[in-house]
């Protein structure tokens, strides 16, 4: 039996205590979008006026991307129109970039809202934008609850980033 390695995976694993996840810091999601740390650092591939996208630390694929309102929320129906209409714009653009870089055969764009639908964020809305390929799924994250991730997330920050800013 092959091993595969994957111990970035065990900080994620760490976050979670007694069955509720516990983040680092109050949201992860608002210190990127208050740049407590560079944007290569916390990986924010694009900022609009109203909104962010930034890669998620623990993808189900090359290119997962979480796009967020500024604004801490966690209510769908507390966006703005204006908020609501630059993330879609941005889902719009992040979703070109993505075919333009890995030409994926499809994508899976949603959000989970609230603890109960596994919102790992459930204080602030955010929609995800998962590239997916024909037979991506494999035994492994079948039968494992594995998922390997195939570009490093610094080249994938790299690539979405340079196409993203220009927007």
């Amino acid at each position: 039996m092959e091993t595969l390695w994957s111990p970035w995976r065990s900080k994620y694993i760490g976050t979670f205590k007694d069955g509720q996840h516990q983040s680092e810091s109050s949201c992860f999601l608002c210190d990127a979008a208050n740049q407590v740390r560079a944007d290569s650092e916390s990986y924010v591939v694009a900022r609009r006026k109203n909104c962010f996208g930034v890669l998620n630390l623990y993808p189900y694929n090359n290119g997962h991307i979480l796009i967020a309102p500024y604004r801490h929320i966690g209510d769908f129906l507390q966006l703005t129109i204006d908020e609501t209409s630059d993330i879609m714009s941005l889902l719009q653009e992040s979703v070109a970039a993505l075919r333009q870089i890995y030409g994926p055969h499809g994508f899976n764009i949603g959000a989970n809202i609230g603890h109960g639908s596994g919102a790992g964020v459930p204080d602030h809305i955010h929609f995800h934008i998962v590239p997916r390929w024909n037979g991506d799924t494999s035994f492994i994250s079948t039968l494992s609850d594995t998922k390997i991730v195939s570009v490093a997330i610094e080249d994938t920050w790299r690539q979405l980033s340079e196409i993203l800013h220009k927007g």
